[in-house]
């Protein structure tokens, strides 16, 4: 399956709870971090929570 590359870019400071959540659980705790992760319909969710706040890159 395809990979995604997923960083950080903008602090969560002042988002929704949620969204911070969904961060946590993506695996982004600081600025500029980057995690790759299986390209699925679960992660695809994930980053249209919190899409203002990443960029994402197909690998």
């Amino acid at each position: 399956m395809a990979k995604v590359s997923i960083t950080l870019k903008k602090s969560p400071i002042g988002c929704l709870p949620n969204q911070r959540k969904t961060l946590k659980a993506l695996g982004l705790t600081k600025i500029n971090k980057t995690v790759e992760l299986e390209n699925n319909p679960t992660t695809q969710g994930m980053i249209r929570v919190v899409g203002h706040l990443v960029t994402v890159e197909e690998k």
